[in-house]
């Protein structure tokens, strides 16, 4: 018999809606209220508080609403105020009921103003000490990475600053009080990179830097510190988009052991990393760094211009002096205490009739050598990261980071929500803790632990298809196997008998 459905009357009153109970126990929200604790937001936040006044949301409840609007990537936080009251997970996960009054969407920038990066980045270190206590972080190496982040602001916002057609326009007055109120309101401590080109300016977002990669774009840049174990995050900053990389490893070496209590052993990153600056860092540090040798690309130039390599000059520590491939001695001229490196050159009448010099340089005044003063220590690092471990590390790190990066992309990372340095830094800290708690959910509870297999083929626990083929073959198949492997999770050895 078929049923008909009437015209809807709603009832008046509901006596056994429940919000507990229509919660499902396997829910997110549930796990994520189980497992985080929320409250410490309230010692943190005390002095920005009076004592009297209206009384305020809860902090932990804005938090929250802060978390629900990055989880959830929600457009904005009107629409996030508007969907609160037909969620009931979300009600539940704020401590609201049926008949709770929502506040203004306005309340959550003003508690971001109120608050500060600095409540934000003690919520993102907390979670980060708690995957250390549940095992998730082994701490010892680390893998870095930067990713751009598309500013909240138009091309055509920006403007030539040392232009002076903007200052014939009627409103500019009124502009340049705009960029300065947007100035003062930026919390200053936050701000220790600021962009290297401050001619351009964006008139709707100041701190956004115009980087050109394929099309020009007002940007941020994120960088990351990413631990292997658990692809923790451990460490973040937030920049604008066209600061160099490289001046970041430091600083997240320097904020990893800070999260985590754990020293650095190796530091693992790409070309842009192997700076000559951060490899005697790291040899200060007594850090192994993995990191491709940006010396290597003057190697390669030299080559394509069909001219000596400076690994054919030898040199001579006694008497400080290099020698040529054509006998010569090259002699210490300037010094560069900027650089830290001495120029080795030999006079201009000996380079000027040498039978090599079109083999030697293409510079009218002669070959000159650059040796850093601390090239003992330099040299010794650049060994070390063309090792097999380290070229495997780089490869490894291509994979780990490029993932990192694509988790935080269904909570918008690559996107500013707000304009200003310092709210993108909130916003980076908010994904960041997100993306450690969906580990901290999934594997906190059993830590994961690096497992070696030993794989014996006597034994016949090699799969078929690799025991049909010949020991060399075995070795390469074993070692793409360990590549694609989560890193830190499983590592395959294989021993013949």
């Amino acid at each position: 018999m078929m049923g008909y459905q009437g015209g809807f009357q709603p009832k008046i009153f509901y006596h056994q809606i429940s919000l507990e109970q229509r919660v499902p126990k396997d829910h997110l929200l549930r796990k994520i209220q189980g497992k985080i604790d929320f409250d410490f937001i309230y010692a943190e936040v005390k002095d920005t508080y009076g004592d009297n006044g209206n009384v305020s949301i809860p902090p932990p409840v804005i938090l929250k609403m802060m978390l629900l609007l990055i989880l959830y990537n929600v457009r904005s936080e009107r629409e996030l105020m508007e969907t609160i009251p037909m969620r009931l997970d979300w009600l539940w996960f704020l401590g609201y009921d049926l008949d709770s009054e929502v506040a203004d969407h306005s309340v959550l920038s003003k508690a971001r103003a109120r608050w500060g990066v600095e409540a934000f980045r003690n919520f993102f270190e907390r979670i980060v000490w708690q995957c250390v206590e549940a095992g998730l972080v082994d701490g010892s190496k680390i893998f870095m990475d930067s990713s751009l982040v598309d500013a909240d602001a138009s091309n055509n916002s920006v403007i030539d600053t040392q232009s002076l057609r903007i200052h014939l326009r009627d409103n500019y007055k009124k502009l340049e009080a705009r960029l300065e109120e947007v100035r003062e309101s930026t919390d200053s401590s936050s701000r220790r990179y600021v962009k290297k080109n401050s001619r351009y300016m964006s008139t709707t977002d100041p701190d956004a830097a115009i980087v050109n990669r394929g099309k020009p774009k007002l940007s941020y840049q994120v960088h990351r510190a990413v631990d292997g174990r658990s692809e923790i995050i451990t460490a973040t900053e937030t920049t604008a988009g066209d600061v160099n990389e490289a001046h970041l490893m430091v600083p997240l070496l320097e904020s990893h052991h800070a999260n985590t209590g754990v020293m650095v052993e190796t530091v693992v990153g790409d070309s842009k990393y192997g700076t000559i600056e951060n490899y005697l860092a790291c040899h200060d540090l007594g850090v192994e760094a993995h990191l491709p040798d940006l010396g290597e690309f003057s190697v390669k130039r030299a080559e394509k211009r069909k001219i000596f390599t400076e690994d054919r000059f030898e040199y001579d520590p006694p008497s400080d002096t290099y020698r040529c491939p054509a006998g010569q001695l090259l002699k210490p001229r300037s010094l560069h205490t900027n650089r830290q490196s001495r120029d080795y050159a030999a006079s201009r009448k000996v380079c000027a009739t040498c039978h090599l010099r079109e083999q030697c340089t293409k510079n009218k005044s002669g070959r000159t050598i650059k040796r850093h003063l601390r090239q003992e220590h330099l040299d010794k690092m650049r060994e070390a990261s063309r090792l097999a471990k380290a070229k495997r590390d780089i490869k490894t790190r291509q994979h780990l980071m490029e993932r990192s990066f694509a988790r935080g992309t269904r909570y918008g990372y690559d996107q500013a929500r707000w304009r200003g340095l310092w709210r993108v830094q909130i916003q980076e800290y908010l994904i960041s803790a997100i993306q450690n708690i969906q580990v901290l959910l999934k594997y906190g509870h059993k830590p994961k632990k690096s497992l070696s297999v030993v794989v014996n083929q006597a034994k016949g626990t090699l799969p078929r298809v690799i025991r049909s083929v010949s020991d060399r073959m075995k070795g390469l198949l074993i070692n793409e196997i360990n590549r694609i492997m989560p890193a830190g999770l499983i590592r395959i050895e294989y021993v013949q008998s």
